[in-house]
């Protein structure tokens, strides 16, 4: 597929997607929806071990179009949450459930949806410039993308409000004091760090990544008793992976194992 609103490739098992309007602050239409979900479809063939996710120029991504979405062609206002239900819900769920890590490498503004589809990811890393902003409540919406799920779990229900009712931005300093995200580094150092951070988890054992992103996601609904069962059976087939007969052998012949993510 060629694409025109983003960039997708894949080297030595790093799948890299870069939202690519530049001129919209890499803002989401109708299009880029399409070739985002295109690509994240080509990972399971593609034997990518980890996906960094950026955007293009400035920012890393001012959420929606709001041009695009504002009314129907009729000129009827457009159902918001028929966009959701057909775009940013399968996303988030998409980016969350992928079997690898997913990187976020924040290298600008991240606002609206484009701040929860950050914080979507696994680990967000940003450039100390870049800010995020729950823009929603400055034109009469709330947040979307599973902001006010991931937002009181990140960082607590006092914080969670300010930011939501406020809209004030955050950056990506105090983001990373808040516990929102992985860490914040100097805007020179965003490429080296996100790569140096690829290239460890793409030599990593990836079924076993997988298996901690899994459980610890999915343990926010579950009871101790209940997580401590899918510890165990995730355990149990963890243990039959070349990748850990490889662990324990490079263990006991001191040396640095070559995992396969298998």
């Amino acid at each position: 597929m060629s694409y025109e609103t983003i960039l997708f490739g894949l080297d030595g098992g790093i799948a890299r997607l870069t939202l690519n309007r530049p001129d919209k602050l890499n803002s989401f239409n109708a299009a880029m929806h399409g070739e985002v979900r295109h690509a994240l479809a080509q990972l399971g063939t593609a034997q990518a071990r980890v996906l960094v996710l950026t955007g293009a120029g400035r920012g890393f991504c001012a959420g929606q179009d709001l041009g695009e979405r504002a009314v129907a062609p009729g000129g009827e206002p457009l159902d918001l949450g028929d966009s959701i239900e057909r775009h940013y819900k399968p996303l988030i769920l998409a980016l969350q459930g992928l079997p690898l890590p997913v990187i976020a490498a924040v290298n600008g503004v991240a606002a609206g949806a484009g701040a929860n589809i950050a914080l979507a990811c696994d680990l967000v890393v940003a450039a100390r410039s870049a800010s995020f902003v729950q823009a929603f409540a400055k034109i009469g919406l709330m947040p979307d993308c599973g902001g006010t799920w991931t937002l009181p779990r990140l960082i607590g229900n006092a914080r969670a409000l300010g930011l939501t009712l406020l809209g004030q931005k955050l950056s990506a300093e105090q983001a990373a004091a808040w516990g929102m995200i992985w860490s914040c580094v100097e805007d020179a150092d965003l490429a080296a760090a996100v790569d140096a951070l690829a290239a460890q988890l793409a030599a990593a054992p990836t079924r076993g990544l997988a298996a901690t992103k899994a459980a610890i996601r999915g343990g926010w609904q579950r009871s101790l008793a209940e997580q401590l069962d899918v510890e165990r059976d995730a355990q149990r087939e963890l243990g039959r992976t070349a990748d850990y007969a490889e662990g324990v052998r490079a263990f006991g012949e001191k040396r640095t194992p070559h995992f396969k993510g298998r």
